[in-house]
């Protein structure tokens, strides 16, 4: 693997984004205004955005960033840009992770400025460390990135890489906790709700735990990001069909 054709990606990656405003404003300020429209709608509700707002933050990178990684990705194949690129001296890995690294950075300006809106302008009082919260959207949004570019593989199209959301994203809105208590939910789907990725994102927030309690949801995330960009790299196809 060679880490500067990895480097060119990221940043060939890097460039298409800037060009692309509309796509810039999904990742970084819906994320940012959703999280604001919540704290304005509970303003007549004292404490009510503490306890929400804090896993909203664990939920929104995931679901923005699986989003715009999966069209983006599907429509480099669908145009033959990505067909382009596997006939030159360049692996399915490191190509993989260029794009994992350009999106890893918007994940990271991401949850840095939806933190940092939180807990100031948007007046979230949490008792968890707020650098906590940060590395919690980071990792969500790492998580959105590599799933995206995981599941981009099966779609044929950018409609179909859009119907992904409901059908991977809205059941873990509703296993994840943020909804319904875990332990309110049926056995069998807690069983199910407790290895998914959300509802790491969602705990690792949790306030008041044991530090091995948040090492423990931290690893369910990494170990989810390596497993998704791994599948990503194995069945990424060298030619559009």
């Amino acid at each position: 693997m060679s880490l500067r054709r990895t480097w060119l990606t990221a940043a060939r990656i890097m460039r298409q984004l800037r060009h692309d405003p509309r796509t810039v404003g999904l990742l970084l300020v819906v994320p940012s205004a959703l999280v604001g429209l919540l704290a304005w709608s509970l303003v007549n509700r004292p404490g009510s955005f503490d306890v929400i707002g804090p896993r909203l933050l664990g939920v929104f990178p995931l679901t923005v960033m699986f989003l715009v990684t999966s069209v983006t990705t599907l429509r480099e194949r669908t145009n033959g840009t990505l067909e382009r690129l596997l006939t030159m001296p360049l692996g399915k890995a490191e190509l993989i992770l260029g794009y994992a690294g350009a999106f890893g950075v918007i994940a990271l300006v991401q949850s840095a400025l939806v933190s940092s809106l939180s807990y100031t302008w948007y007046g979230l009082a949490h008792q968890g460390i707020p650098w906590r919260t940060s590395a919690v959207a980071l990792c969500a949004g790492l998580l959105g990135t590599a799933f995206g570019l995981a599941l981009s593989a099966l779609a044929k199209s950018e409609f179909q890489a859009v119907q992904f959301m409901p059908a991977f994203i809205l059941p873990q809105l509703l296993l994840c906790g943020l909804l319904v208590p875990l332990a309110q939910l049926p056995t069998a789907l807690r069983s199910v709700a407790d290895v998914l990725p959300m509802t790491a994102a969602v705990h690792a927030i949790t306030p008041m735990q044991p530090g091995s309690y948040y090492l423990e949801q931290f690893a369910i995330m990494v170990a989810y990001i390596l497993g998704a960009l791994v599948v990503g790299s194995t069945t990424l196809r060298r030619r559009t069909k």
